[in-house]
C-alpha cells in the first residue's frame, strides 16, 4: 500500500473532507497547506517531505514511522527475519522456509489446528515466547500461499504475531496488523477479513495506541459485514475504546450498547483462547471502557462479572481488572494511590506472565 492511500484512509476514517486536513494541518502548524497539495499526495503525484509527515503523525493520530514505511517495498520474509535475534536465528528460519516449499509443509487442517492451539497458548504465554514461535510459523506458510485456504491462516498468524509488539511501536505492530487485513482480503473469506480487522481493532483501542489506525481497521470490519461475530464484536469495541480515550462518551456508550447486542448473538462457549469472547472477557473489555469514561459503578459492576467466570488459569486477566481499578483511581484523583494500586497488582502477577499491554495500562495510569 502506497502512502496516498495510507494517508487517504487515515482522513476518510475521520470523516475528513482533503480541505478539512489541510485545514487542520494549517492550525496546528501555521502551514499554507492547500486541498490540492493534499490532493497530489493521495494520488501519489508528490511524496510529502520529512516535516509534513511529522504534521500528518501529529493531526491524524498515527505514529511517523507508519508513515514513512512504504509497505511495497518490503518483503514478506524480509520482515520476519529482520526480527529475528541473531544471523543464525534468520537462517534457520529460511531453511524451514524453503524446505517447507520443497515438501509442501503442512495441510490447510494442520494449521487451522496449529491456530487453535496458539489461541490457547496466547492467554497465558509471555510475548517474546509467542513470537519466537510465530515467526518461525509466518515463513513456513508463507512458502505455500498458492493455497487460498493458507492466507486465511496466515493472516491469522500476522494478526497473532503483530500483538506480540507494543501498539505505540507503530512501526512493527500497525504494520502487521495492516499485513494481515491484505492477506485476510487475499483468501476471499469474509469471516477472516473481519476477524482481523476487528482483532487488530480492539488491541489498538485496548492499548491506548495507533488510535487513527485502529478506526481505520475497525471501520472497514463493519463495513465489509454487519453479521454479528466475534470479529465484528471486537471491531465495534476497539472503535468503543478509541471514542474513550479521545473524550467522546457518546460515541464510546453507543459502541458498547451495539457491542453488547452483538455479544448477545455471537458470544462464544470457549473460554480460554484469544478466538473467544465469552462472558468474562465482554467484561473485561467493558471494565477498560468505562473506567476511561469515569463510570466507576458500571465500571465495578463489569469487573466482578468477569471476576465470577474468569477461569483461575488465567491471572494475567485478573490484573488486568486490577489494573482497571487503578485507573479509576488515578482518575478520580488520586494518582499516587492509583499507581501504587495498580504497580501492587503486577508486583503480584510473576514476571513471565507480564504482557505489553498491562505495561502500557501502567503508562495510562502514570499519565
Amino acid at each position: 500500500m502506497s502512502i496516498g492511500d495510507l494517508i487517504r484512509e487515515l482522513r476518510e476514517a475521520r470523516g475528513w473532507s482533503q480541505g478539512r486536513l489541510a485545514k487542520e494541518i494549517n492550525a496546528a502548524f501555521r502551514t499554507n497547506l492547500t486541498r490540492e497539495y493534499v490532493s497530489r499526495w493521495e494520488r501519489c503525484r508528490v511524496t510529502p517531505s520529512a516535516f509534513y509527515l511529522r504534521c500528518l503523525s501529529a493531526v491524524l493520530d498515527v505514529p511517523l514511522r507508519v508513515l514513512e514505511d512504504d509497505v511495497q517495498r518490503r518483503t514478506f520474509i524480509t520482515d520476519v527475519a529482520a526480527t529475528a535475534i541473531a544471523p543464525m536465528v534468520a537462517s534457520d528460519l529460511l531453511t524451514t522456509g524453503f524446505s517447507a516449499r520443497l515438501h509442501g509443509g503442512p495441510s490447510a487442517d494442520v494449521w487451522e489446528a496449529k491456530l487453535a492451539a496458539y489461541g490457547t497458548d496466547y492467554m497465558s504465554m509471555g510475548a517474546a515466547d509467542i513470537q519466537r514461535r510465530v515467526s518461525g510459523e509466518l515463513v513456513v506458510v508463507q512458502q505455500q500461499l498458492d493455497n487460498p485456504r493458507l492466507w486465511s491462516a496466515a493472516s491469522r498468524l500476522m494478526t497473532l504475531y503483530a500483538k506480540t509488539f507494543p501498539g505505540s511501536d507503530g512501526s512493527k505492530a500497525v504494520h502487521w496488523y495492516r499485513m494481515a487485513a491484505k492477506s485476510a482480503d487475499q483468501s476471499g473469506d469474509e469471516q477472516s477479513r473481519v476477524w482481523v480487522r476487528g482483532r487488530a481493532a480492539i488491541a489498538l483501542g485496548y492499548e491506548g495506541a495507533s488510535l487513527g489506525v485502529a478506526d481505520v481497521l475497525a471501520d472497514q470490519a463493519m463495513q465489509i459485514s454487519e453479521r454479528p461475530s466475534l470479529g465484528l464484536l471486537n471491531a465495534v469495541m476497539g472503535r468503543a475504546h478509541t471514542a474513550a480515550i479521545r473524550g467522546d462518551s457518546a460515541t464510546a456508550l453507543t459502541m458498547l450498547d451495539k457491542g453488547r447486542r452483538i455479544f448477545d448473538k455471537a458470544a462464544s462457549y470457549e473460554q480460554t483462547s484469544d478466538y473467544a469472547v465469552p462472558w468474562w472477557r465482554m467484561n473485561v473489555f467493558a471494565s477498560l471502557l468505562l473506567a476511561r469514561l469515569g463510570d466507576e459503578k458500571s465500571a465495578v459492576a463489569a469487573q466482578d462479572a468477569a471476576r465470577a467466570e474468569l477461569p483461575v488459569s488465567l491471572p494475567r486477566f485478573a490484573t488486568h481488572l486490577e489494573m482497571h481499578r487503578g485507573l479509576m483511581l488515578a482518575r478520580s484523583g488520586d494518582k499516587a494511590g492509583g499507581v501504587a494500586y495498580a504497580q501492587q497488582a503486577m508486583d503480584a502477577l510473576p514476571p513471565e506472565k507480564h504482557s505489553l499491554t498491562l505495561r502500557m495500562l501502567m503508562d495510562e495510569i502514570r499519565a
